[in-house]
């Protein structure tokens, strides 16, 4: 058995200015460590969503009706408060989940050697943004659910997935300047999908906010807008997505483009495909809440294929030590 090694005052003095490079001087994590700490982020990130999303179907929104209590008297959820203050109060326990995991892909990427910037910055990112809708999220209760602030909390939480899947690409690439994979029509075609993607996750915001699912039992403030209309504007802006998608595909294979970008484009489409269907099933059955969860569960997945297409549309050469070089595996999976 190894003796446990002789901590200083010097140690402890250090680590306590700056535990992050403490840390940094005595572990050096695997490649693939630091890959699955930045997954986990962006795991977490997507669950956030689904367990926001059974807050507000189950109409626990207000279950906590204060924050950053839970009441007036009490930081935690009460038994007087039953089903709903413990729904909301342990989707509020949740971002401290949130939170470690960003913690650990942090710590993940600042003790990797050589030491990459760009991933600590990617992963204190993340942190900063989940502050943020942590205060907005409080904003979202102390004004009762309000359909506006409902929507910002959404897309705030789509900007950290956002951050986290690019965080996870990096990891899996080297810093090298980007070399494109495709031509300039091709990268403005992409663009096209991730504006037309972008603009069906606001318009879905639209929707929820107008539609019946107002996240509590009580009356609450919706957005003055028809629902049914809303609902067919979001439709139409997939079917636009949709058809973006098999046109990429479809001039990828035209153009012999490389495998990944190909292989993501498939992948894109399949997730709208099966995005879709529950998307019109949930319409025609009139918003059953599963339903409702499995589509924000969908709207997340839809939103990271985007990014990987887009990502995978340029190479990043210099792969970190333990992990094949993209760029060399790039030209087998070409050839």
């Amino acid at each position: 058995m190894k003796g446990v090694p002789n901590v200083t005052r010097a140690d402890a003095v250090a680590a306590a200015r700056n535990p992050l490079a403490f840390l940094a001087a005595r572990w050096t994590p695997e490649p693939r460590t630091v890959q699955r700490a930045a997954l986990a982020a962006l795991v977490m990130s997507v669950v956030i969503v689904v367990t926001g999303g059974a807050v507000r179907l189950t109409g626990s929104g207000l279950g906590c009706p204060t924050w950053p209590q839970c009441t007036d008297d009490s930081l935690t959820t009460t038994s007087a408060m039953g089903v709903h203050g413990a729904i909301e109060f342990g989707n509020r326990m949740l971002t401290y989940v949130l939170c470690a995991a960003i913690g650990w892909a942090i710590v993940a990427a600042r003790a990797e050697k050589p030491r990459r910037r760009v991933l600590t910055r990617l992963g204190w990112a993340q942190f900063w943004v989940v502050m943020g809708n942590a205060v907005l999220g409080g904003i979202v209760v102390l004004v009762g659910l309000n359909p506006y602030t409902v929507a910002a909390h959404f897309l705030l939480t789509t900007a950290l997935i956002t951050v986290a899947a690019v965080m996870w690409q990096r990891t899996r690439e080297g810093d090298g300047a980007p070399r494109p994979l495709t031509g300039k029509a091709v990268q403005q075609l992409v663009w096209f999908l991730v504006a037309a993607s972008g603009l069906l996750i606001a318009v879905g915001t639209v929707v929820t906010g107008a539609g019946p699912h107002a996240g509590d039992s009580r009356d609450v403030e919706r957005i003055p807008i028809d629902w049914e209309t809303v609902s067919k504007v979001h439709a139409v802006l997939a079917w636009i997505v949709v058809t973006l998608t098999f046109a990429l595909w479809f001039v990828l294979k035209a153009v012999d483009a490389p495998k990944g970008p190909l292989h993501r484009t498939r992948d894109l489409f399949v997730v709208l495909l099966c995005q879709g269907v529950v998307g019109y099933v949930q319409y025609f059955t009139h918003l059953p809440e599963a339903l409702v969860g499995v589509h924000m569960l969908g709207s997340c997945l839809v939103w990271i294929g985007v990014l990987r297409v887009l990502l995978s549309l340029r190479e990043r050469p210099g792969a970190p030590a333990g992990l094949p070089d993209p760029s060399a595996e790039s030209a087998l999976t070409a050839a």
